[in-house]
């Protein structure tokens, strides 16, 4: 799918979970920093604000030396400069973001759209990426986005403490 600006790369899953549940997930740094990274991935958050308007910075490391693409901003690294949009209460988290790259592949701003909607066996969640940078394969994307949601479910279906 093509939006004016770019690409546009969509992905759902249903979670075994609350939409309040998953919205905390969403809101809290060392949550996101444990479910956003895709498998082989790790995830470091420098500055976090969830509020509209509020910026974020994150770190995405390579867990291993060998993996099947560079990184966008060094061999092993994503660094992510982004800011909340909108954040609805249970409903949607709407985030604009840049990587920080010397690849023109990679420029521009892509906007992230996560939507939670109850369903009776708990609450499909849908990532609509708009934008997207050429750079980004679409078969890379939709891998690390089934990835995320996987590791999301995984996060918010566990029992806690």
């Amino acid at each position: 799918m093509t939006s004016p600006n770019g690409r546009t790369d969509k992905a759902s899953r249903t979670i075994a979970a609350s939409a309040a549940t998953i919205y905390r997930a969403f809101v809290e740094p060392d949550a996101v920093a444990t479910w956003l990274p895709p498998e082989g991935m790790k995830g470091h958050i420098q500055v976090f604000d969830p509020r509209a308007g509020g910026t974020y910075r994150m770190t995405l490391t390579y867990e291993r030396s060998e993996h099947p693409a560079p990184g966008k901003s060094s061999e092993r690294e994503d660094i992510v400069n982004g800011q909340f949009v909108e954040l609805v209460p249970d409903a949607r988290v709407v985030q604009r973001f840049e990587f920080e790259s010397d690849d023109p592949a990679f420029a521009g701003t892509m906007t992230m759209t996560w939507k939670l909607t109850p369903r009776a066996e708990g609450t499909e969640v849908t990532i609509v990426c708009e934008n997207v940078p050429a750079g980004i394969r679409q078969e890379d994307h939709l891998a690390g986005m089934t990835s995320t949601l996987a590791n999301l479910a995984a996060f918010v279906e566990a029992p806690r403490d």
